[in-house]
């Protein structure tokens, strides 16, 4: 069993300045994700939301999934959504690629379904940036 993942300190400070619901439940789903992909790595980031992006490597080309996380919401976002099976239909959004789920209670997350994305997800990840570094060594 891992050890649990420290977040960066910069990250921490203005997402402990959120209500104290909101970061349980950014701190459950951040546990979730990394219980399913503990090889991924984490780039954090603060634009219009603090986003917690999680990566197959360090790259943020290579993220699989990621947690924005707003005033008085998140999202369960995945950069390559448009792309993934979706059979119970919990991606929302009509960009050319993003997806995401909202995020209200640990049951909109805590289930087979979302583990099945985030799993596909971080396959697809890892089959792209494989594909993109196999490209450039032929270069």
């Amino acid at each position: 069993m891992m050890a649990a993942r420290v977040l960066a300190a910069e990250f921490e400070r203005p997402l402990l300045a959120k209500e104290k619901e909101l970061v349980d439940l950014f701190y459950a789903l951040r546990s979730f994700i990394l219980e399913l992909c503990p090889e991924s790595n984490e780039l954090l980031y603060h634009t219009h939301a603090l986003t917690d992006l999680f990566s197959t490597s360090a790259k943020m080309g290579d993220g699989f999934c990621m947690i924005p996380i707003y005033t008085k919401h998140l999202n369960l976002g995945f950069n390559k959504g448009a792309l993934l099976s979706d059979p119970k239909g919990l991606l929302k959004g009509t960009g050319k690629l993003i997806r995401h789920i909202p995020i209200s209670t640990e049951k909109d997350f805590r289930n087979s379904a979302v583990r099945l994305l985030i799993e596909e997800a971080y396959q697809l990840a890892l089959e792209d940036g494989g594909k993109e570094r196999a490209e450039k060594a032929l270069v």
